[in-house]
C-alpha cells in the first residue's frame, strides 16, 4: 500500500498566516486557533514545527534587511529587526503550541 501525504508545510504556513490575520484582535486564542487549523493542514508535528518556525525566521531576516537598507546604518537596522524579530516571537507561543495539538490531531 503506498501512503498518500495528508498535508504539507505551505498549505500550513498558508492558513496560519490568515487565520492569525483575520484574529489578530484574540490574543492568546486567535493564534492558538491558527496554529491548531495550520497544524491539520500540515499534514504532521514535524511539518507544523516547520510551518510555524520558518516564517518566524524570515520575517526576521526580512525586517533586518529592510531596516538596514531604509536606515543606511546598520546599527539601527540590527536594533530594529530585533525588535521586530522580538515581536514575532511573542506570537509564536500560542501558535506553536496549537501547531503540537493540530500535528497530533491529525
Amino acid at each position: 500500500m503506498q501512503s498518500e501525504k495528508k498535508g504539507s508545510v505551505i498549505s500550513g504556513v498558508f492558513w496560519m498566516f490568515l487565520i492569525s490575520i483575520l484574529l489578530f484582535w484574540l490574543p492568546f486564542v486567535g493564534p492558538l486557533i491558527a496554529g491548531i487549523v495550520g497544524g491539520k493542514k500540515a499534514g504532521n508535528v514535524e511539518n507544523a514545527l516547520m510551518a510555524v518556525f520558518l516564517p518566524a525566521v524570515v520575517l526576521g531576516i526580512l525586517l533586518f534587511a529592510f531596516a538596514s537598507t531604509l536606515t543606511g546604518a546598520p546599527l539601527i537596522g540590527f536594533v530594529a529587526g530585533t525588535g521586530g524579530f522580538i515581536l514575532v516571537l511573542s506570537n509564536v507561543g500560542p501558535l506553536l503550541l496549537g501547531a503540537i495539538i493540530g500535528g497530533i490531531l491529525d
